[in-house]
């Protein structure tokens, strides 16, 4: 009898036999009466209960599905229809971006070279592309957005079809300077044309799609890449080619020309340009030119994530498929987490944040010096990506921060260098560290560079209380009305 009833409390309704069995049980008559209904009671209840909760469920996934659709239709309504050709331009070429995440490991593996002239090449990719982000700014507005930008994607087509065909050491390093050239030539008129397209109320959220395609790409590509270069390293460089020349095509069957006619008026009336902040003046600005010096540092250590960590994974014997996978996670977790973790942070002070995401991301490099599996290295990068993330908006805030209201496209023009820079040391200095005193020294000065950074950056502007997503969108809004000036 005891044990019936802790079936009937605990409802193991089950083994209904075994209950019926009691019915013939003199002590069991009066109990069996009150349960008798029970069983049928219960699962009444159950089902109710069930149902109901499944309404809860459903009804909560409508309303966020509702929610998360109002949300998607108002980040891209509104917006004009060339725009998204530019749009898709970006996310084809972005999606055939194999050459410069595989440049490293192509040269050392496929080639036999040494990582420090791995490093030189990827040093002069950057150079070049430092010089081609000035070549193609002013290209863009003295003889249009659309020609250049064509010209900018045809030449980057045939120069990295034939790096993939060249072997002489010369005439790699060469070419592959062209091709920084050329490739970065492309992203000046791409932005002026988006801001000549998108309202100034628009242009914050147009860019951030932007930006958005490009992160999708890229993480796309790197995971595809690891497939292509199994079959061989040509393939990637012929993929990379033949998307950038169908963004080419692209642009020459959408895209028209944004950049206005000229003011009759102004050319030839001989007046001066006013006068304003030189980039002397710049230049003698000690705390804003801090803050750039900072910025390269770990740029330089952001940039062995493109370089370095390729030959470190392929002397511990992983494949350049499971490299590809790797890299691919930094994408992956920039597109997830970077419009929520900048929001939840917006708050925060500017020096906080510029120290807490350099630290991250130095202890995440830094932690490469244990890794030696595929899942230690996507570790180490998911933790690197958290502090670039933390980074990349504060960085930017500060620099608007610290920025007079008549001299921002100068000011901005000399952060953005400090990125092209960094372009060109990072590589540079991790393929020699690499090659002269191991790995180990590249990861643990990568934490060592970037602690100091960090602590560097809280001492500059500590007392900076402004608000990182608002900043973020000053300065996006501002780059895009230097660009079209």
């Amino acid at each position: 009898m005891r044990e019936l009833k802790a079936r009937a409390t605990r409802g193991d309704w089950e083994s209904s036999r075994w209950l019926q069995g009691f019915t013939s049980h003199p002590k069991a008559q009066t109990f069996y009466g009150r349960v008798a209904t029970a069983p049928a009671q219960v699962l009444q209840d159950k089902l109710l209960f069930d149902r109901g909760h499944l309404e809860a469920r459903k009804g909560h996934w409508m309303r966020a599905a509702t929610q998360a659709g109002l949300a998607v239709r108002e980040t891209v309504s509104g917006l004009p229809r060339q725009f998204w050709w530019l749009w898709t331009s970006t996310l084809v070429n972005r999606l055939g971006g194999f050459v410069v995440t595989f440049l490293a490991l192509y040269l050392t593996v496929q080639r036999g070279y040494s990582p420090s002239y791995a490093g030189l090449v990827a040093a002069l990719f950057g150079l070049g592309g430092a010089g081609g982000a000035v070549l193609g700014g002013v290209l863009a507005d003295r003889v249009g957005r659309r020609r250049t930008l064509l010209a900018a994607q045809v030449l980057t087509a045939l120069t990295t079809a034939v790096l993939g065909l060249v072997t002489h050491p010369v005439t790699i390093a060469a070419v592959a300077t062209l091709l920084g050239l050329v490739s970065n030539g492309s992203r000046p008129p791409v932005q002026a044309m988006v801001a000549d397209l998108v309202p100034a109320k628009d242009r914050v959220r147009a860019l951030s799609l932007n930006y958005w395609a490009v992160n999708i790409g890229l993480g796309t590509s790197a995971a595809l890449a690891g497939f292509i270069a199994a079959e061989g390293y040509l393939w990637l460089f012929l993929g990379d080619a033949f998307t950038t020349l169908l963004c080419a095509i692209v642009v020459f069957a959408k895209a028209k020309e944004t950049l206005a006619a000229p003011d009759p008026v102004l050319p030839g009336a001989g007046k001066p340009a006013p006068a304003g902040v030189t980039l002397v003046d710049v230049l003698r600005d000690r705390r804003f030119m801090t803050l750039v010096l900072l910025t390269l540092l770990l740029g330089s250590v952001a940039q062995q994530g493109n370089s370095t960590l390729a030959i470190d994974m392929g002397a511990h014997g992983l494949s350049a498929r499971q490299f590809g996978l790797v890299a691919a996670i930094n994408g992956l977790v920039i597109v997830v987490l970077q419009i929520p973790l900048t929001r939840a942070l917006r708050t925060r002070g500017t020096g906080a944040l510029l120290g807490a995401g350099s630290c991250l991301l130095a202890w995440g490099f830094g932690l490469t010096a244990f890794a030696g599996s595929v899942g230690f290295y996507a570790l180490t990068v998911v933790v690197w990506t958290l502090g670039e993330i933390i980074h990349a908006p504060a960085s930017m805030s500060a620099a608007a921060d610290l920025a007079p209201a008549t001299a921002r496209g100068r000011y901005q023009g000399m952060y953005t260098l400090s990125y092209s820079a960094a372009t060109f040391a990072g590589p540079l200095v991790g393929g020699l560290t690499y090659d002269r005193l191991g790995s180990d020294a590249v990861w643990i000065g990568c934490a060592a560079v970037g602690t100091a950074v960090g602590a560097g950056y809280y001492l500059l502007l500590r007392r900076s209380r402004t608000s990182v997503a608002g900043a973020e969108s000053l300065r996006t809004a501002d780059d895009a009305v230097t660009t079209t000036s």
